[in-house]
Parts: C-alpha cells; sequence; structure tokens
C-alpha cells in the first residue's frame, strides 16, 4: 500500500509532462473539414504559417474563415501563437481570434462563433 501511495506523485508528473497528448496533423484535419462541407485551401499571404513545422491551411466557413497552422509539437505551436503576437500590425487585436489546442493554432479572421470553434476543433485530429 505504501508503494502504491508513493507512485502517485510519479503518475501525477509524468501526465504534467504531457504523456498521453494528442497531436493533431494538418492532414487529417483538412480532410475532415473538406468532408464536412468547409473550402479548404492554401494559407497564401501568411508568413507565420508558411513557416509552420506541421503544415497550414486556411478554412473557409459560412461566414468566417480560419487559418489553421500545426506545429510538430506542442511547444511548436507555441512559438507560433508568439510569433502572431510579434508579427501583428500596432492597432490589431487579437486576443479573441488566435486560440491555441495542443500543437493546432488557430487564427481567425474575426470573432468566431461558438458553433464554428465547436465545428473546426472537433475536426482536428
Amino acid at each position: 500500500m505504501r508503494r502504491a501511495f508513493l507512485l502517485l506523485p510519479v503518475a501525477a508528473l509524468l501526465a504534467a509532462c504531457g504523456a498521453g497528448t494528442t497531436t493533431y496533423t494538418a492532414a487529417k484535419t483538412r480532410a475532415c473539414l473538406t468532408a464536412h462541407s468547409s473550402t479548404v485551401g492554401a494559407a497564401t499571404g501568411d508568413i507565420v504559417a508558411s513557416t509552420a513545422t506541421g503544415g497550414a491551411f486556411r478554412a473557409h466557413l459560412a461566414d468566417n474563415f480560419v487559418t489553421v497552422v500545426f506545429g510538430a509539437k506542442t511547444a511548436d505551436a507555441g512559438n507560433i501563437v508568439d510569433a502572431y503576437h510579434r508579427f501583428k500590425g500596432g492597432n490589431v487585436g487579437i486576443a479573441d481570434v488566435l486560440f491555441q489546442k495542443g500543437n493546432a493554432v488557430l487564427l481567425w479572421h474575426q470573432h468566431p462563433s461558438t458553433a464554428d470553434v465547436a465545428f473546426v476543433e472537433a475536426c482536428l485530429k
């Protein structure tokens, strides 16, 4: 019993270090969005997306679009978020249009509806 109690902190530490985290891919996510009637194309004109280690694309929804950018790992996605903050225009607020989920970064054209966020996040594969 005491041995099991001592192993509990080790298991918690491994979980905190990312054991079991999901890595999303551009190919699988693109396929899901396309299968659900989104128009998906290149993320043209986006310098940050063009340098992503895991790929990137732009998905057009009914009244908004999102650039979906992937890092090879979660730390890469953090760097992508930092780059978007660094390269944004001085009068551009991105806090309500830039989201990170694991190794994926979503940059919306305009503030997304809850339904649009749920739709795209459901397709992260």
